[in-house]
């Protein structure tokens, strides 16, 4: 239990912070960095180098089966099993680089190597030639192919979409479909936006950030509910979906997906926060600050929960005390979620009740003290959990001046860091900087991250399980998968979110799907404007 503290103990619990986080904030200074590219030919393409057309294979070496030298003096190995390719010059990470898959090979059988002339390869498999290309991009430029791809093919109705490739590897036969979770990942990306805006004042950036803010206040209005967002909508005429809770609207205009879950509301309150700050446009802020307004009394007049249709919480949209003491594995997590939903809402609203009621769930219901629990409460670890915290947790460090408060959100991002520290998350590092400038955070590793993120985000089955270098942890993930106990670079690893477990090596979906590329969006956006990353 924690009591209400003196005005005494505020002050020294304030005290305390402020001395554990007046370290400078680090920054790094970004650099171009070789990007991967290939290109796949029949061997009988006229781009294809003669050399490649000959019968001639290395005598295999073990597993080994060709072998040359780059242009810039790294040494590739050409295997059974995919590429390798060593530069001892390089840094420690990326000293070791594993090439397979459709991502980089037409199949993972290499039979003859090529350099060409700018420290890329040739290389010929049993079924055709892949041309790969190290090209130097800067991250801005990196950036601007992610949102050449959004606008071109995960663009629907405004909100960020998955793509379907009806022909598996090959985006022009891309179909855009709804999903759980469009709320959350348009929050995402409309973040990063509405970041990007403030660094570099792009007509663009805002033009995109209003755009999928817009369509996200929509998910509100068409459920026919005010108060309750819709998971996702589709229009009449569109491929009906396969599962969960539709409802039609009463005009029969639009389909939406109901069961709204806790994950949509951490995005509705994560870019309401971030758009009503950074945005210029007072009508727009008017509409983000009536729908927090509706969503923040339906939770709290079904007490402290999302009610759908039938007048009963929804699956898992529910924050009460009550519920959380049944349920002790979301105790820390919801605890932590509430109290931003209500931070948010009254700053973005200017409602004293939400203020009085974010206190009184701190203290009265002990939601301060949970938040600090993380390990007596969890029992198993989820991923997706540590984005359903980290976000919550940037709107309680960008509005919080109470110190004991601040003490306590403290603790609890400790909590979380625990386990992502591990992870070189760059998203997680710059919120966990946020709230403690002065933290220990290895800065390298996350824009490492950043440099490595695929440029090609088709996803493309990855097995990395036969690999020997790799070693396993002992039992498994909760999804019964296997986790590697070192962390590969993402480049080597199946394309994944923020919400995914990234020791889980092996994936992918054999090339029937194209994930949208604002993982790597809202990081570096935000490292910009937090000036953790300098330049671009």
């Amino acid at each position: 239990m924690v009591p209400s503290p003196t005005l005494l103990m505020r002050a020294l619990l304030g005290l305390l912070f402020v001395t554990n986080c007046l370290p400078a904030a680090q920054s790094v200074r970004l650099r171009s960095y070789p990007q991967k590219g290939r290109t796949f030919y029949p061997l009988e393409a006229e781009f294809v180098p003669a050399a490649l057309r000959t019968n001639s294979v290395a005598l295999p070496a073990g597993n080994i089966t060709a072998t040359v030298r780059a242009s810039d003096g790294a040494i590739w190995l050409g295997t059974t099993q995919g590429l390798m390719r060593l530069d001892y010059s390089a840094s420690e990470r990326d000293r070791f680089q594993f090439l397979a898959g459709k991502r980089y090979l037409p199949d993972d059988m290499v039979e003859q190597l090529l350099p060409d002339e700018a420290a890329g390869i040739w290389a010929r498999t049993r079924t055709g030639v892949a041309h790969i290309e190290f090209k130097p991009l800067t991250l801005g430029q990196k950036a601007q192919i992610f949102e050449t791809r959004i606008r071109a093919r995960h663009d629907r109705y405004g909100l960020v979409a998955d793509s379907e490739l009806v022909v598996p590897g090959d985006t022009s036969s891309n179909r855009l479909v709804d999903s759980d979770n469009d709320g959350l990942w348009t929050a995402i990306y409309a973040a990063a936006e509405c970041f990007r805006y403030r660094v570099t004042k792009s007509p663009e950036a805002l033009l995109n950030a209003r755009k999928s803010v817009e369509a996200m206040l929509f998910l509100e209005e068409v459920a026919g509910r005010r108060g309750f967002p819709a998971r996702s909508f589709i229009r009449k005429g569109d491929p009906m979906p396969q599962g969960g809770e539709w409802h039609w609207t009463a005009d029969g205009r639009f389909y939406w997906k109901g069961d709204t879950s806790s994950d949509e509301i951490v995005g509705h309150f994560f870019i309401f926060s971030i758009a009503y700050d950074l945005l210029p446009d007072s009508d727009l802020k008017r509409q983000i600050s009536a729908t927090a307004r509706r969503i923040m009394e339906h939770i709290l007049n079904h007490g402290y929960a999302l009610a759908g249709l039938d007048g009963q919480p929804t699956t898992w949209g529910w924050w009460s005390p009550q519920k959380l003491v049944e349920e002790p594995d979301e105790r820390a997590l919801n605890s932590l979620q509430l109290l931003s939903f209500l931070k948010t809402a009254a700053h973005i609203t200017g409602e004293t009740r939400y203020e009085a009621e974010y206190r009184k769930a701190a203290w009265e219901f002990h939601y301060a003290d949970w938040i600090t629990r993380l390990k007596d409460f969890r029992q198993e670890l989820n991923y997706s959990d540590e984005e359903l915290a980290m976000l919550p947790i940037y709107c309680l460090f960008e509005y919080e001046k109470d110190p004991a408060l601040l003490k306590a959100y403290r603790k609890a991002a400790d909590c979380w860091w625990q386990n992502i520290r591990r992870e070189a998350n760059p998203l997680w590092s710059f919120i966990y900087l946020k709230g403690c400038p002065g933290a220990e955070v290895d800065l390298s590793a996350a824009v490492w991250t950043l440099y490595r993120f695929p440029l090609d985000t088709i996803k493309w089955t990855v097995v990395n399980s036969r690999r020997h270098d790799i070693t396993w942890a002992p039992g498994k993930d909760r999804s019964g998968e296997r986790e590697a106990v070192q962390l590969l670079p993402p480049d080597e690893r199946p394309i994944m979110r923020w919400n995914s477990d990234p020791f889980v090596i092996d994936g992918g979906e054999d090339g029937r799907g194209e994930d949208d590329g604002a993982a790597f969006l809202l990081p570096y956006w935000l490292g910009r404007y937090q000036r953790v990353l300098v330049g671009e």
